[in-house]
């Protein structure tokens, strides 16, 4: 079982930026009229814990995943960029600045053994595995990831992620962080390559219905 009553002390570095290895295009990408809504303009939280690295012991988990995640930015870029709102209705699109995703370097005095058997949450000291950074939780102007990578006691680590929801859903960050996985691992390319085709998800200008959707017309109890 997990121990909610778990206590440690995590000391971190000063964040940093963390810009793509390579250069960019400088563009401005509009979001689709699902991503910008209201109701999606918060911040998620991911966490995830390794045991003993395999990535050998004479490797840092921290300083390879730092420089997987720039390799990642190459290819996913618009992550690296910042949102502001454009025209009218307060529309979302990316500013690709290339500015770079937000990093925190830390430790901590626990190993993943004492967090329990079953990791699942309220994980105790989320808020010091993931450290909200005065200033870089926004939707506008801000970092759209944020990660912070703790070494454990034991040899493990544990990887947060803060991401800014109209970004990415569950699988968008899933690819990326795949990505970012096998950048750490050296492999040349990826797997999988990102595409930003959102414009599909747009409504047409003007409006136009062109079916019923009868499964609609009642709505059940929730």
């Amino acid at each position: 079982m997990s121990h909610p009553d778990l206590s440690f002390k995590v000391t971190r570095q000063a964040p940093k930026l963390i810009a793509p290895a390579a250069p960019t295009p400088r563009e401005l990408k509009h979001l689709s009229d699902i991503d910008d809504q209201e109701s999606l303009r918060f911040q998620v939280p991911v966490i995830q814990f390794f045991r003993q690295s395999h990535l050998g012991r004479g490797r840092d988990p921290v300083g390879v995943i730092r420089e997987a995640i720039g390799k990642a930015l190459v290819h996913y870029y618009p992550f690296a960029g910042r949102l502001r709102e454009v025209g009218s209705g307060k529309k979302l699109a990316v500013d690709c600045t290339g500015e770079g995703v937000m990093f925190i370097e830390a430790d901590a005095d626990v190993s993943v053994d004492e967090f329990g058997d079953v990791l699942q949450p309220p994980f105790p000291g989320l808020d010091e595995l993931l450290f909200d950074v005065p200033g870089s939780g926004g939707i506008l102007g801000c970092p759209l990831l944020l990660f912070q990578v703790t070494r454990l006691t034991c040899g493990g680590f544990i990887v947060a992620v803060r991401l800014n929801h109209t970004m990415a859903d569950a699988t968008g960050i899933v690819n990326f962080l795949k990505a970012v996985g096998e950048m750490a691992r050296g492999q040349p390319d990826l797997s999988v390559r990102p595409m930003w085709r959102r414009e599909l998800l747009n409504a047409r200008d003007p409006p136009r219905v062109t079916c019923a959707h009868h499964e609609f017309d009642q709505v059940g109890a929730l």
